[in-house]
């Protein structure tokens, strides 16, 4: 089992939730973040005053998968996520040890899905 962080754009979580759907796939975590990269921030304006903004938003997608199915889907990620711009995003893959449904007390690939 892995487990898939992908940091992308706010904006692009629909498609790439529409795109995850089509093959399967329904448990994901999404949190709200903030950070910074080779972005640096962005400039803003407000009442005509310039300021920084040193954060930026972005969505982290946490999903525990079968290792079979990983490059599929970074590839998904990838393709719904890419504009080609720095912001972009990271994926960051992690081995899982184990997986144990609370509830039931399954274990494995099982209390995943």
């Amino acid at each position: 089992m892995k487990k898939l962080e992908a940091i992308i754009r706010p904006e692009k979580f629909q498609s790439l939730r529409d795109e995850l759907s089509s093959i399967g796939i329904g448990g994901l975590t999404v949190t709200e973040v903030a950070g910074t990269g080779k972005q640096k921030g962005q400039t803003g304006v407000y009442r005509s005053t310039e300021f920084q903004i040193q954060l930026l938003s972005k969505l982290k997608v946490e999903m525990v998968i079968e290792e079979s199915q990983l490059e599929e889907i970074v590839d998904i990620i990838i393709k719904s996520c890419k504009t080609g711009n720095i912001g972009d995003g990271k994926i960051f893959v992690s081995p899982v040890e184990e997986v144990i449904r609370i509830r039931t007390g399954e274990r494995g690939m099982e209390a995943v899905l």
